[in-house]
């Protein structure tokens, strides 16, 4: 980068930097020159105290002056100096890098949580499914041999009160208590609360 004009140390060898922006609306390069001279450094410095890191700094600063060169036909005198005009560019810059850093930073601290979720294991499954049926048989085996029917014939089988009675050839009343005493007993034995 050149070296910066200091504004508004001696008036007299200010540029005028109004008619230097018209210039380089018009595509005038060595007004362009002018205008990057007197600007550069304070351009910089917005872009410093924002962002507080050299090197992006400089990025900065010098997409803004990229951006007066592109934009200047937008100037509006009646708004504002050329300089509040510039380092308004340069604010807004700096705190759009700011915010696209912090958006990456979550970004990556997201995809490192994700990465860290353990993925779905299958054998995992399918070795907590064999000891959860392992766990059932043990425990319809403490069962008496009605008890263990009628939950065979009505769990497994999918067969209705009045059809494990007929099954068994019990009455409907005796089947369902033992259903009942069955299903408290498996309950117990698995350890699942009431």
């Amino acid at each position: 980068m050149k070296e910066a004009v200091h504004i508004g140390r001696n008036p007299s060898s200010q540029p005028d930097l109004q008619k230097l922006m018209r210039e380089v609306a018009l595509g005038d390069q060595d007004s362009f020159a002018a205008v990057y001279d007197a600007v550069a450094g304070s351009v910089l410095g917005v872009a410093r105290a924002v962002l507080r890191d050299q090197a992006q700094s400089e990025e900065v600063a010098q997409e803004v002056l990229v951006e007066v060169w592109r934009t200047a036909p937008r100037y509006r005198p009646e708004r504002g100096t050329v300089v509040n005009w510039i380092l308004t560019l340069a604010h807004r810059r700096a705190v759009d890098r700011v915010r696209s850093v912090e958006a990456a930073a979550a970004r990556d601290h997201k995809a490192a949580l994700l990465d860290r979720t353990p993925e779905y294991d299958e054998v995992t499954e399918q070795v907590e499914t064999r000891l959860e049926r392992e766990q059932v048989r043990r425990c319809l085996r403490t069962l008496t041999d009605i008890q263990r029917q009628s939950v065979t014939l009505a769990y497994y089988r999918g067969l209705t009160y009045r059809q494990v009675a007929e099954a068994l050839a019990l009455p409907l009343g005796t089947v369902k208590t033992r259903l009942r005493d069955g299903l408290i007993r498996l309950r117990d034995c698995l350890g699942v609360s009431a």
